[in-house]
């Protein structure tokens, strides 16, 4: 191949075990004048074959790895490593038509997601040799599966490290809303206007756990999104449920949401929950079980520290609204956040507001969206119960 890329010495050792990403700095040299989202051989240092992968001058990952073979990445290529992945779907959810289809490293297709919504296909294109290639993919998946409609949702801010710009729109088809099924809550979903691709599917299994801790009890769901929590808490027997989240839009949404399921005991409330946890906090007020599913707050490194700083001030603040007896379920969704800084917090959290906590469960995200054991970043999100003293 023209196209190569040589590593440093020793630097085939993280691949080697199954990470998926070449750093620039693992780089010793290059062969050839490949340009954003060509295929490149990957050779250790001494000329040895490694396999294939995507290439990106732009990028600080400088090469996200395809193949171990050598061979054409085409739409064969595409369309065997899909099946792969839908196949192993079906298996998880046979009776569902919504999942995650496609979780990009982890299913061996880097930078690629594929949310399905019955029969309605959500797309993220997150590197440069992904994005290059959409329309094959999109050719792939009308062959597969017959979609209605497929779309994509490339608002994320992880293009502009690849420098591809944000952009959405319905690249085939009609794309309408769709009501989905989990556990037999509903909820409508707006393909190009909803959060992420569509909605937040790696809380699926989480939210129907929420259900057997909140029978008769007054509960607190925030960051609430489009009601997921708040809807699983009603359907689980809540008392009832008060789901608070900053977007406007979010709230009117997770309003149509509990008119669709017919849950009349959530009251939507829109607010800043820092403020909001406050000012229930000064009124001492009382709830208990307190849900806690907060956006990321930090997509690097540099800002793990005040992203900490900001689960602290949300577990404490939470953990005064709690009756004894209670429950704190609380979760974080960055992979810069471990699963032991992210406990470590909760538990100062508990010292500084004299609480004392017990661990009931702890989890990660739904199985569509798998984990290499090899590469941390893609265990991203940490889902815990405690139960409050």
């Amino acid at each position: 191949m023209e196209n190569q890329i040589i590593l440093k010495k020793h630097e085939d050792v993280r691949l080697l075990a199954g990470h998926q990403w070449i750093f620039s700095n693992e780089i010793a040299s290059l062969n050839g004048s490949p340009l954003a989202g060509d295929v490149v051989e990957i050779l250790t240092y001494d000329r040895r074959f490694l396999g294939l992968g995507y290439f990106n001058p732009h990028s600080l990952i400088s090469v996200r790895f395809l193949t171990s073979q050598q061979e054409e990445i085409s739409s064969g290529f595409f369309e065997r490593r899909i099946t792969e992945a839908f196949n192993l779907r079906k298996k998880l959810f046979p009776d569902s038509e919504t999942y995650r289809m496609v979780n990009g490293e982890s299913d061996y297709l880097p930078g690629l997601i594929i949310d399905k919504y019955n029969e309605y296909l959500s797309i993220q294109t997150l590197s440069s040799g992904m994005d290059r290639r959409l329309n094959e993919i999109c050719d792939t998946l009308e062959t597969l599966l017959h979609p209605k409609a497929i779309v994509e949702r490339n608002e994320s801010p992880l293009r502009t490290l690849e420098h591809l710009e944000e952009k959405k729109g319905t690249l085939r088809g009609i794309a309408e809303h769709t009501i989905v099924s989990e556990h037999g809550a509903k909820f409508n979903v707006d393909l190009l206007k909803g959060q992420k691709t569509g909605f937040f599917l790696d809380q699926r299994q989480n939210r129907r756990v929420v259900r057997q801790y909140v029978r008769d009890g007054d509960v607190l769901d925030c960051f609430c999104n489009e009601g997921g929590f708040a809807i699983n808490a009603s359907l689980g027997g809540a008392k009832n449920v008060l789901a608070v989240d900053i977007s406007e839009t979010a709230v009117e949404r997770g309003r149509v949401n509990s008119v669709i399921n017919q849950q009349e005991n959530i009251e939507f409330r829109q607010g800043d929950v820092f403020e909001v946890l406050k000012e229930y906090s000064l009124q001492k007020k009382r709830f208990d079980v307190v849900i806690l599913d907060p956006p990321s707050f930090t997509r690097s490194r540099k800002n793990v520290k005040s992203a900490l700083k900001g689960y602290k001030t949300i577990n404490g603040l939470a953990l005064t609204l709690i009756n004894e007896g209670g429950f704190l379920i609380t979760a974080s969704c960055s992979h810069h956040i471990t699963e032991e800084s992210f406990l470590d917090t909760v538990d100062e959290s508990s010292r500084k507001s004299g609480r004392k906590l017990r661990l009931l469960e702890l989890s990660g995200a739904s199985p569509d969206h798998p984990v290499l054991v090899s590469m941390p970043e893609t265990k991203y999100l940490k889902f815990a119960v405690f139960s409050v003293l």
